[in-house]
């Protein structure tokens, strides 16, 4: 007996070993015309296969397509529509270029650095201490997330402090943090919950 395991391994898994075996017979198909006529009765079984896909636009190219991959783009047909180029579905994307910066502590990130730091250009005023507040609090809820046992309100005033150079302060004395970690059931519901009678 042999495993599907010790078999070639299939190109598209999706159609089964019963597509693959039939595709790589109609490749060794001696005339065009063979080929041709095995093709489109694949294509029938695949669009069997899948059915659910047929009210798509594009169904039945995507298919042929399919055909194609499935045969390693070795098949010599007629092909009814336009067959994406092997080199073109083989290609790997370019790799994204993603901006590398030192952050200081890796754990609040760069989007903290960056309020804290239009924190400093802004002058001292209302709007100025809410979004220190506002950045006090995510830098707690990062603490939280990074290490509990470093969770320290007065760490995060020192950073702050340390972050604008000593222009921005957090007077931890007048100021409460808001709660952190996942919020209860509870507090999702908005509300005391109502007893089972």
């Amino acid at each position: 007996m042999q495993y599907n395991t010790q078999k070639e391994q299939l190109v598209m898994p999706e159609y089964g070993r019963g597509v693959q075996d039939m595709v790589d017979v109609a490749v060794t198909l001696p005339t065009r015309e063979q080929r041709q006529a095995c093709a489109q009765a694949i294509v029938g079984v695949m669009a069997r296969i899948q059915p659910e896909q047929e009210n798509q636009t594009d169904y039945r190219q995507k298919l042929w397509n399919h055909l194609a991959r499935i045969s390693r783009y070795k098949l010599d047909i007629d092909y009814p529509v336009e067959i994406v180029p092997e080199e073109e579905v083989t290609a790997h994307p370019k790799p994204l270029h993603y901006p590398m910066r030192h952050i200081r502590r890796r754990h609040y990130g760069a989007l903290v650095e960056n309020a804290l730091r239009y924190a400093q250009t802004l002058p001292e005023s209302p709007e100025r201490s809410l979004l220190v507040q506002m950045v006090a609090n995510q830098m707690k809820q990062d603490l939280f997330v990074w290490n509990r046992d470093a969770m320290d309100e007065a760490l995060v005033a020192n950073d702050i402090e340390q972050y604008t150079d000593g222009e921005v302060q957090l007077d931890i004395d007048n100021f409460h943090f808001a709660p952190v970690g996942m919020p209860s059931a509870q507090q999702l519901s908005g509300g005391k919950r109502r007893k089972k009678k």
